[in-house]
């Protein structure tokens, strides 16, 4: 049962950041914004500091979009693998920027490259996390077809994150495109079957049926509001939650 009150500040213990490609492009048309990457860097470490325990899983979408490469006549796993290529390239800038800001951190990939991070193994990434150190997640899953917001949701189900928390440029899960319809309305809290039935594309459906499966909740939030990857990491009420029965 999806509770909101049961989000009190400190109530997570070990959590799973999702973010968007895109949101590291800042203003930029395309690629990183350092000033970006320096600021969620700087969240992550505060949170962090508080003893929670954070994967983070990186989309490469300011780079590369699989997706939009095999609509324009590229076969599909090269572009989804070239995609995934993008995301090692994110991770390693979130890593810079974490350390920078005194956060140990580890990049794991699904795609063996060990010149320049670890391959992922789930015991070895748990361990990491033990260890305080902050753990990025790169590569998707390390096959074609499937989407960072999939990746997110398993590596979270296998770590044993207690929910995953999407980080976009939105404030939350709307009921239409806030962008194109100024009456949208926000949901503060929808279970996994509504998102699928009204196709609601916060996430992906594969995703939502992955997290529904295994009782995994999801908070949507508006990461470019100061402080609120800290807020969000402490478990403090924001954004969308996606889970099971809305409680009335």
């Amino acid at each position: 049962m999806v509770d909101r009150a049961a989000s009190d500040p400190g109530r997570y213990r070990r959590v799973l950041l999702k973010l968007s490609g895109e949101a590291l492009m800042g203003p930029r048309q395309y690629g990183i914004d350092p000033e970006v990457a320096r600021n969620i860097a700087g969240q992550v470490a505060e949170a962090g500091q508080g003893g929670v325990q954070i994967a983070i899983v990186v989309g490469g979408g300011n780079i590369f979009r699989g997706l939009s490469a095999a609509a324009t006549g590229m076969d599909r796993s090269t572009a989804d693998y070239m995609g995934m290529l993008a995301t090692v390239m994110n991770g390693l800038a979130i890593q810079d920027a974490l350390e920078q800001s005194g956060c140990p951190t580890r990049v794991l990939s699904a795609i063996a490259m060990p010149e320049i991070c670890e391959p992922y193994i789930r015991r070895r990434a748990i361990r990491h996390l033990e260890k305080g150190r902050a753990v990025v997640l790169v590569a998707g899953t390390g096959n074609p077809y499937f989407t960072t917001d999939t990746a997110a949701t398993l590596r979270a189900v296998e770590i044993g994150a207690e929910v995953i928390l999407k980080a976009t440029r939105v404030d939350g899960v709307y009921d239409a495109d806030p962008e194109k319809e100024p009456a949208a309305r926000r949901y503060e809290q929808i279970t996994y079957t509504d998102l699928l039935s009204n196709r609601l594309e916060a996430l992906d459906a594969t995703a939502v049926s992955l997290a529904m499966d295994n009782e995994m909740p999801i908070v949507v939030f508006d990461m470019t509001q100061p402080g609120n990857i800290v807020r969000a990491v402490r478990g403090e009420p924001i954004g969308t939650l996606i889970g099971g029965e809305v409680s009335g």
